[in-house]
């Protein structure tokens, strides 16, 4: 695992067994901000959102939705999964707080040592819940208004894009619920797609990727 600046001056880190990277070169925080924040968070008409993240990785999408839940005093709950936990010096390096909202590292640092596997209140408006496990074989409760899908690239992980987990998370959604990634391959659209979702191609990130993509579960009687 390697620590590595991006261009918007946040770090990411690179995994030299897979050849990918946590998030884009091109801006870590730039990435996570525009596909889960403002085309995911703020695009979601959910009073109090229940958000389902798949891979919680450096913890930089949990950050930023809790800080987002103190700016605005929207209660979020906020589930997410992850196999593979990264250790906390690992953590402390990418040091995050300091750039994005050096006020709130006690609330960065307190999403980290949260407990796994049972929902902790980080603070008034945010309460989290860490799954160490699968997502190939877990199985969610319904009732989410937000997906981030956060997966490693299709090519990397091949088993984390499949018809049928799509299918699952399509299900778990509640009517209007919205599934953000930034993986646009028309391989992925499509799969979305079959599993019903409604799904745009919206503009990538500032000196980014050129197009993300965000799934729909329309409402139906």
């Amino acid at each position: 695992m390697e620590l590595e600046k991006t261009a918007d001056g946040s770090y990411t880190l690179f995994v030299p067994e897979l050849d990918e990277h946590y998030h884009s070169v091109k801006g870590a925080l730039t990435e996570s901000e525009h596909i889960f924040i403002n085309m995911g968070l703020k695009h979601s008409s959910a009073k109090e959102p229940n958000i389902l993240e798949i891979g919680f990785g450096t913890g930089l999408n949990a950050f930023l939705t809790s800080l987002e839940a103190k700016k605005e005093n929207r209660n979020i709950r906020y589930t997410t999964i992850e196999k593979y936990p990264l250790e906390m010096d690992i953590i402390k390096h990418l040091d995050y707080p300091e750039l994005i909202a050096p006020t709130e590292k006690e609330m960065f640092y307190s999403i980290h040592t949260a407990e796994w596997n049972t929902p902790q209140k980080i603070s008034e408006n945010f309460i989290i819940e860490k799954i160490k496990g699968d997502f190939t074989d877990f199985k969610f409760r319904k009732g989410y208004d937000i997906i981030y899908f956060d997966a490693f690239a299709p090519e990397k992980q091949p088993e984390m894009w499949s018809q049928e987990l799509f299918n699952n998370l399509y299900d778990v959604l509640n009517n209007n619920g919205i599934l953000t990634t930034y993986c646009a391959k028309g391989s992925v659209r499509r799969m979305l797609k079959e599993a019903g979702f409604s799904v745009e191609r919206l503009a990538g990130p500032p000196g980014g990727k050129r197009e993300i993509l965000r799934g729909t579960k329309l409402f139906t009687d």
